[in-house]
């Protein structure tokens, strides 16, 4: 049921009623951090199909050479006995006032570029016209307790990855053109197509530009948390923890920050929806947790291979247990990430895996003398802390060699999924990276299982959020094989079978886990309980040097060419880095 009504909250550009004289504008240059004043050509103010406003994309003049940019003020003083160039050409409509401060915002709380940001809240191509103002509307029934979690500033809602996640999206549409991020652009395509089945108007993000400025529900991953939302009425971040909500390139902003942001300068009620929730968000707003039966169904079955207890010196990727179990009937997918992951050191005499006694960090062996943590720094002597033993042996096995073994166990093919290639990826077993959890499930052949086959590497990876990362990835397999009901279940090999990550996962309770989180983050000095930046790159040492050690921001490093800084609060980080002269290097500053 829908409803579509003709109240506005004004998310398009209005018209303007007289043609401003001077503009000023942002250039779509990355390394320009500044604005510049243009004139308005007198034969645009006969023309009746410029609206040159706030936001509008136009081509300008800049050191003899034609960019893009956005109009960012009508009508300022411009600096006296200056001769102005003439705007060059209107190519559109862009975001409208509110988001050019939302991205100014961004590229100021992530020290990066402002051109960046508005590159991301404008449309795919040039729009010059938009719909007829409406407000889409679900005026159906609504789940009571769905409807609270939107009360006030919004809510932390843990929600299992089996449970329904519909009663929200119908909660949100309820208030009226929501903006839904998902993680992927599978997920976002499958969530708006459910809701036109619905009979709702929705906006998928970025090719459904103009109809979301107009208004409708808005749907997509990301970057739509910096798209247009006519008459905005609530944000939900599905997966909040997802790491697919980082941006990679600077300026490194989160959609999730953005979205807290975003929702409090509008007035609307953000919440933030995820199985395992983050800190940031269970910092920021008031946490939903349901009861304990319904949470605990709501997760796949757990099976944890400890391989501590196999016979000395048996340091092979497949134990005979995780065989026994990939022969049995039925779908299995198989994780092994071989990507950017640290190699790992492991007893030959136990199989305990060596790991970090401060942070739990991977460890790796620079000398014949000593271990040192590549997450914190620690160092310790190269002997086994389980039994004393002081042989160690490099863990390490990619994704096609990998195949190539397990097939000759299995006796049968086995598949194989990548970012980048896929082969046989219909067989009953399955090998490959991340990207076969992300991967849209074939409905004529469900997965039963989902394998790990090296799950040590992603609870030692390097990152400081390796463990949040590590229970996303125990999330999405969840969801792969379904709730407990489904009958399918998770195995995960192992030489820290007592980790906490793993623990949270067979409760299937990550209340505690989120908890320690918190305390490792104050005791270990990471974020969010301080501010953080890595700078890495060739022009980082450089960027270091003219830094220098300002007072209240420590400087770690150089540990493999980066460096860490560190402050109490993120207003006290970037105003030090925002006045520093970046150089002509390549530079890569990641502000968490």
């Amino acid at each position: 049921m829908v409803v579509v009504a003709n109240e506005f909250a004004g998310n398009a550009p209005p018209l303007v009623s007289e043609m401003p004289t001077v503009v000023r504008v942002q250039p779509d240059v990355a390394a320009l951090h500044r604005s510049f004043d243009y004139a308005v050509p007198e034969t645009w103010r006969a023309a009746n199909d410029i609206n040159l406003n706030v936001g509008s994309r136009v081509r300008i003049e800049l050191h003899g050479r034609r960019v893009g940019g956005w109009v960012t003020e009508l009508d300022p003083d411009p600096a006296v006995d200056v001769e102005l160039r003439l705007l060059q050409k209107w190519s559109g409509l862009g975001p409208n006032g509110p988001m050019i401060d939302l991205a100014n915002w961004l590229a100021y709380r992530w020290v990066g570029s402002p051109a960046k940001a508005l590159r991301t809240a404008s449309p795919p191509k040039n729009i010059y016209r938009l719909p007829a103002a409406a407000v889409a509307r679900w005026t159906g029934p609504v789940d009571p307790s769905a409807a609270q979690v939107f009360e006030g500033e919004g809510s932390v809602v843990r929600a299992a990855p089996g449970t329904d996640r519909w009663p929200l999206v119908l909660a949100a549409a309820a208030r009226g053109n929501p903006l839904l991020l998902m993680p992927t652009i599978g997920a976002a395509k499958q969530l708006a197509g459910r809701l036109r089945r619905s009979g709702l108007e929705v906006a998928l993000l970025p090719d459904d530009w103009a109809r979301a400025a107009g208004g409708a529900i808005v749907v997509g991953t990301r970057a739509a948390v910096l798209g247009p939302v006519g008459g905005i009425g609530a944000i939900v971040v599905f997966d909040e923890h997802d790491d697919a909500y980082r941006e990679e390139r600077t300026p490194t902003w989160h959609a999730r920050e953005v979205a807290i942001e975003r929702s409090r300068r509008a007035g609307v009620p953000c919440v933030l929806v995820s199985p395992a929730p983050s800190v940031e968000a269970v910092n920021a707003l008031p946490l939903s947790v349901p009861d304990r039966q319904r949470e605990h169904a709501g997760w796949a079955a757990v099976s944890v291979v400890d391989r501590r207890s196999e016979p000395p010196g048996r340091l092979g990727l497949f134990s005979e247990e995780l065989v026994r179990a990939l022969s049995l009937p039925g779908r299995v997918a198989c994780i092994l990430n071989r990507t950017g992951r640290v190699r790992l050191l492991a007893c030959v005499a136990c199989g305990e895996l060596t790991s970090c006694d401060t942070c739990q960090g991977a460890v790796r062996q620079v000398d014949d003398s000593t271990l040192t943590c590549s997450r914190c720094g620690e160092q310790r002597p190269p002997v086994c802390a389980a039994c004393g033993g002081a042989r160690l042996k490099n863990l390490v096995l990619g994704v096609s060699r990998a195949r190539e073994e397990l097939s000759a166990l299995l006796n049968e093919p086995v598949g194989e999924v990548t970012a980048s290639d896929s082969s046989d990826a219909h067989a009953r077993v399955v090998i490959g990276t991340e990207a076969l959890l992300r991967a849209t499930p074939d409905r004529n052949a469900p997965w039963t299982s989902v394998a790990f086959l090296d799950f040590d590497q992603h609870l030692t990876a390097l990152r400081q959020q390796a463990e949040s990362e590590a229970m996303g990835l125990l999330v999405m397999a969840s969801r792969l094989v379904g709730p407990r009901r489904n009958g399918g279940r998770i195995l995960i090999q192992t030489r820290m079978g007592e980790h906490r990550v793993l623990d949270a996962a067979r409760r299937a309770d990550t209340g505690p886990l989120t908890e320690a989180w918190q305390e490792q983050a104050k005791a270990m000095r990471w974020p969010p309980a301080v501010a953080q930046a890595e700078v890495s790159g060739k022009g980082a040492a450089g960027f270091i040097e003219r830094l220098g050690n300002p007072i209240g921001l420590d400087v770690l490093g150089p540990n493999e060419d980066r460096w860490l800084i560190r402050a109490p609060n993120n207003e006290a980080l970037v105003s030090e880095l925002a006045r520093i002269d970046r150089g002509d290097d390549r530079l890569r500053l990641a502000v968490h």
